[in-house]
């Protein structure tokens, strides 16, 4: 019991005022959210354009709709979401008691509405829209939540306002209408209790609601969009371009967002959102920039914190969105610091805390010096402190382990576990105190950066107090030494402590072998081999498992390292 309130206070102590006195209101005032969400509204109608919505589609369909007979009859209503598959039978399925809460969000979003394909099936989506419409009572259920609001409203606009509509076809007035009211009902639930991606996919979906319809109430939701924009595109995007919730995969979603908003502008015409546009480009460059550096060479992005393939778009995807939108890699990314030291290239996320070193031909480091996020709200945050990833001549070799669920159970809080990262767990206790799926309690800080050249070789070093909170009060400490076609990562200890361990997980392609405690080798698919050697530890093998996707599980193995002495080095030596 001490131990629970320990970790309430330490995860609400962080929280901003705002939060609290949100959460309260949305707790204790539900009637009254309830009655704004359902205020009448004036007459319902669209606004004229200057061209039609034509972004490019990263998305893959997730509708499956097979034939049942061999005349072409419609079959059932059947999706694929996270690696799972269901029926929408009934009306009673878009709130299915057997299906996960995150699964009947993607039900509700309606994101086949432009995903890849989406202008070969007019007929069932027209259907699934009034489907939507007529089986989704307002406020019933989870279609009428703000964040699956916030998604749903942005895919409507954006096929109600593309090609298909442009022949003069008049939308039906029950579509506008629940348009609107869905409209109305995200108004009355901005998520200022959550704040971070939440709040922005608000603010970004009644901004494109505002702009579609037009009149009073649309004035008005442009309004309230446009001041959140207004206030969270500096908040969120840190001067190195990197998001502050230091997820790859949310900053993917997040820049996604930011070219559907300028090319929005574009569309529109209207000048409250052009005047905005150009600050838009500057920060969906440095975003560019950012999510390029922490990509790996196959071109998807590293595991930090909640991160897996397959949910926000790849580096190509945004490339190509911001090359329709005339937006480039910038000269000058800010705090994203480039410099050459010998034989690599050395990126540093100054204000995000991430490293990215790149040499040879497809082999690059990711290296985590970063905070877990910002203090009131690292829901997606992992115990992944000093963590790294290494690719080697275009394969991943070194891998966290990514994520194939949300929710609250130990499979969850696995995945957020050090224990589950490429990085060193004292005492069996994670570096952050992450919990109940989306907590976390206390946190670890980072110390100063250092990047050293050193000849042809590099230095990289960092250290973080996550585990102060224990009696040894330890302090990890870890460089990483890149010189002669090897990787020395040397770790150490300040502190007491009774037992450490210092993790390696391989990508599943890769296999693993020990000569003896101190001595092994990796081989990759190609037949390539890494020597090993240990000094101050005991390695072993262990199972484990990588989670590229929603849904799925790969076996790997992972090298542990067991200190036998306060400081310890594993190298990695390839030719």
């Amino acid at each position: 019991m001490l131990l629970r309130y320990s970790r309430l206070f330490h995860t609400v102590r962080y929280l901003k005022p705002g939060q609290i006195g949100w959460r309260l209101y949305y707790r204790l005032l539900r009637g009254r959210v309830r009655r704004q969400a359902m205020a009448p509204l004036g007459p319902v109608e669209r606004r004229q354009w200057v061209g039609a919505w034509s972004a490019p589609a990263w998305m893959s369909a997730g509708l499956i709709r097979e034939e049942t007979s061999g005349e072409g009859e419609p079959g059932e209503w059947e999706f694929e979401f996270l690696g799972e598959r269901g029926g929408l039978a009934s009306a009673d399925d878009w709130n299915h008691p057997g299906k996960s809460k995150l699964w009947l969000y993607n039900l509700h979003y309606l994101d086949d509405l432009c995903a890849q394909g989406a202008q070969t099936r007019p007929a069932e989506h027209r259907e699934l829209v009034a489907r939507w419409i007529n089986e989704n009572p307002p406020l019933a259920g989870n279609g009428w939540e703000p964040y699956t609001l916030s998604l749903r409203l942005v895919n409507l606009v954006k096929w109600l306002s593309g090609e298909p509509w442009q022949g003069g076809e008049p939308i039906p007035q029950a579509w506008l209408d629940s348009l609107a009211r869905q409209a109305q009902a995200l108004s009355a639930q901005r998520e200022y209790h959550i704040l971070a991606n939440h709040l922005f996919a608000n603010g970004k979906a009644l901004t494109f609601a505002g702009v579609f319809l037009q009149g009073e109430d649309a004035e008005r939701w442009l309004r309230q969009g446009l001041a959140i924009l207004d206030a969270e595109v500096p908040e969120q995007f840190l001067d190195d371009g990197g998001h502050f919730e230091r997820s790859p995969m949310y900053h993917a979603t997040l820049i996604w967002d930011l070219a559907d908003l300028i090319h929005l502008a574009e569309c529109s015409g209207l000048a409250e959102l052009r005047q905005r546009a150009e600050g838009w480009r500057e920060t969906l460059a440095r975003g560019l920039a950012w999510l390029e550096m922490m990509s790996h060479p196959d071109g998807d992005v590293g595991f930090f914190n909640d991160a897996t393939f397959g949910i926000a778009p790849a580096l190509a995807d945004v490339k190509g969105y911001a090359d329709c939108l005339g937006v480039q890699l910038p000269a000058d990314s800010g705090r994203l610091v480039a410099r050459q030291a010998g034989d690599y290239r050395v990126r540093h996320a100054v204000s995000s805390g991430y490293v990215g070193v790149e040499w040879g031909q497809g082999s690059r480091a990711l290296l985590d010096l970063a905070p877990v996020g910002p203090d009131y709200q690292p829901g997606h945050a992992h115990a992944d402190s000093l963590s790294f990833e290494l690719s080697l001549f275009g394969q991943r070799v070194l891998v966290n382990s990514g994520i194939s669920r949300y929710g609250e159970d130990a499979e969850r809080h696995r995945q957020r576990s050090t224990a589950a990262h490429n990085t060193v767990v004292v005492d069996g206790e994670n570096s952050s105190e992450v919990w109940a799926g989306f907590r976390v309690a206390r946190r670890a800080r980072p110390g100063p950066v250092g990047i050293d050249a050193e000849g042809a070789g590099l230095r990289v070093s960092g250290s973080h107090d996550g585990y102060r909170r224990l009696p040894g009060k330890v302090i990890h400490h870890r460089e990483w030494c890149f010189q002669d076609e090897g990787l020395v990562v040397e770790d150490r200890l300040e502190g007491r402590f009774s037992r450490a361990e210092a993790r390696f997980h391989c990508h599943p392609a890769v296999s693993l072998a020990l000569q003896d405690g101190r001595r092994g080798e990796l081989t990759l698919p190609d037949g390539r081999r890494l020597l090993l050697a240990i000094e101050g530890g005991e390695a072993r093998v262990e199972s484990a498992s990588w989670h590229p996707r929603f849904g799925e599980s790969q076996p790997s193995q992972c090298l542990v390292v067991a200190f036998t002495a306060a400081a310890c080095s594993t190298a990695f030596r390839w030719a």
